[in-house]
């Protein structure tokens, strides 16, 4: 199937690539971008809270900028701002990663990140955290973080729909600063070592499961359910926190739970006698009365000296 795909690939990988070249708009505060070189289940999100978390200690006032994927956009609003709030938005409207992302820094979508930039840097932002926008070429980065998943890497090697890439590894090189690997794999290996041969920094990460949500989850049967990039990544987590998992429900990556899927939820866990878990993304996407526990994990990196000498590239605060 992906042979059948290549040409596909390929067209799409060249449009993406000749779409990156293109200079993007300056802006008077840093750009940070955090992407993929693949299209989704990297570990993006979980790397930019980290990232935010991190530049709020060091004295910046960061906002996140997010296109919001999955959100509904009324027609005549597509220039429309949105600062996202979280007791008031629901992932419909603004998405379900920029839900999670408002809890580390002030968080906007908007279809044009433009407007974003204008709008957060007008309240006072002092750095920009794109959430993904690797291929996007509207701003331009001061510094472009690339996530790449241990275990997965870039796939097959090849575009979409082909594969997993968003553009050629190669083509997509020129634009990244430092390599972020999350977890352990050969395929991730392979990454860095390309990355490595190109001078690029490398940072090593791994993703850490509540402790606490863990130890509360011990020896109860378990219906795990996921709809995001690499689902699978989830269930290999439950596993190895030794969790008793009885099932497992992939969807696809944002996908949107209608009552059908929730009714089949509640009566597969029922029929088990087990207890529903899901990530902390899918929750955004679930009404607040669905019966179900999130296991959240944290980013940790392994080298947190390493990612401040990464960040001290940055221009200095302004003075107050």
């Amino acid at each position: 199937m992906a042979r059948l795909l290549q040409p596909a690939g390929l067209v799409y990988g060249a449009l993406t690539a000749r779409r990156m070249a293109r200079p993007g708009v300056v802006t008077p505060v840093p750009v940070v971008c955090v992407g993929n070189l693949v299209a989704g289940g990297a570990g993006k999100t979980p790397t930019t809270l980290a990232l935010a978390a991190l530049l709020v200690a060091e004295g910046h006032r960061p906002a996140i900028l997010s296109r919001g994927y999955g959100r509904r956009i009324a027609r005549g609003t597509e220039r429309h701002v949105l600062r996202v709030d979280a007791g008031r938005h629901e992932a419909s409207e603004v998405g379900d990663e920029p839900l999670l992302l408002a809890a580390a820094a002030p968080t906007y979508v908007a279809a044009d990140r433009r407007d974003a930039a204008r709008q957060a840097v007008t309240e006072g932002a002092t750095l920009l955290l794109l959430d993904d926008g690797l291929q996007n070429p509207t701003l331009h980065k001061t510094l472009t973080l690339a996530v790449v998943d241990g275990a997965a890497g870039v796939g097959n090697g090849l575009c979409v729909p082909a594969g997993p890439l968003r553009a050629p590894v190669k083509a997509q090189w020129p634009h990244v600063d430092a390599l972020c690997i999350i977890g352990e794999g050969a395929p991730g290996a392979a990454v860095r070592a390309e990355a490595e041969a190109r001078g690029l920094p490398v940072l090593g990460a791994s993703l850490e499961p509540d402790a606490t949500t863990v130890a509360q989850l011990r020896g109860q049967p378990l219906l795990g359910f996921a709809g995001i990039g690499r689902p699978e990544k989830f269930f290999a987590t439950l596993q190895a926190c030794n969790l008793d998992l009885r099932e497992r429900r992939a969807f696809p990556d944002h996908h949107s739970f209608a009552d059908n899927d929730r009714a089949a939820l509640l009566r597969d866990a029922d029929a088990l006698g087990a207890r529903l878990v899901t990530t902390a993304k899918d929750r955004m996407r679930l009404p607040p009365d669905f019966s179900a526990t999130v296991l959240p994990v944290t980013l940790r990196f392994d080298d947190l000296a390493a990612v401040r000498r990464l960040l001290a590239r940055l221009p200095p605060l302004p003075r107050r």
